[in-house]
């Protein structure tokens, strides 16, 4: 009987143990399908960009050479796009550099993120950064890419519309734009949504790309007019950008990116999703 006394206990410890964990895996599944977003006035999209502005000053060798490197591969794709002489292939490849943009522009994020951890950004630093949700990152440009074939396919159809030349009036001219406009138009929409805040979410948290995306969605929609402000400023910026001569890019590329990340931090509460490493002072 002593026996037996004595290893009730551990049968009991056995038991318990189990359960334990069984709770801690349901404490694990309980997260949100999406994350909370918040509600934010007409006025937030210029404080984002002051704040852009602010981390470019603060790192602009950092923040100029990485917008550089973007401003030359918008050039190599506009120098491929004219030197074959296809109207249609400017317009896809012009359009597929904006689609990956915000892809591209995850360093900068990363950038955004160790200042406001009080540490100095690093361009290494930046790629480990980038590499803690590498495969569901590759899911989203799985997206990405399938939304510019299916739209470079568009473009393609829309060429149809193209007046030919000898024989264009102002009325076709301008059906011809105003249709390629309204088609573009759909699918730049479509991947604002998609990647106004999932990216930086990824990059920021452990979360799966279609928790991301879904959370960007639900928070553009909740933010229909912030948002429209806010897409208008980076097409804005842009163009300004262009109109300097391209070099302009350089910076209003990185000033957007750092804008983002500083967009993301506003409106979507990711708490419940743990924290990305990589902020070390290494």
């Amino acid at each position: 009987m002593e026996h037996t006394e004595d290893n009730s206990p551990a049968m009991d410890d056995v038991i318990e143990s189990p359960r334990t964990n069984s709770a801690s895996e349901k404490t694990e599944d309980i997260r949100p399908f999406l994350a909370p977003c918040r509600k934010v006035g007409l006025d937030a999209p210029m404080r984002w960009l002051k704040l852009g502005w602010q981390d470019f000053r603060n790192i602009p060798r950092l923040s100029f050479g990485y917008g550089l490197v973007m401003t030359l591969i918008s050039i190599l794709i506009i120098s491929i796009a004219w030197s074959a002489h296809s109207f249609v292939l400017a317009i896809a490849l012009i359009g597929g550099f904006f689609f990956i943009g915000p892809a591209i522009a995850i360093g900068l994020y990363s950038m955004s993120r160790q200042l406001e951890n009080g540490i100095k950004p690093l361009l290494m630093r930046c790629v480990r950064e980038g590499r803690k949700n590498f495969s569901n990152e590759m899911i989203l440009a799985f997206i990405f890419l399938i939304i510019f074939l299916i739209w470079a396919r568009s473009a393609s159809m829309v060429h149809i519309f193209f007046p030919s030349f000898g024989q264009a009036t102002a009325a076709d001219l301008t059906m011809f734009l105003s249709i390629g406009s309204a088609v573009g138009a759909v699918f730049a929409t479509v991947v604002f949504c998609v990647g106004a805040f999932s990216i930086p979410m990824m990059m920021d948290r452990d979360v799966d790309a279609v928790t991301a995306v879904i959370t960007s969605v639900c928070a553009v929609l909740r933010n229909k007019t912030t948002m429209l402000i806010w897409g208008l400023l980076v097409v804005a910026s842009v163009l300004i950008g262009i109109l300097a001569g391209f070099i302009g890019l350089a910076v209003t590329l990185p000033v957007i990116g750092h804008a983002t990340w500083h967009a993301y931090r506003e409106v979507i509460d990711a708490d419940a999703w743990e924290r990305n490493p990589g902020v070390n002072k290494d």
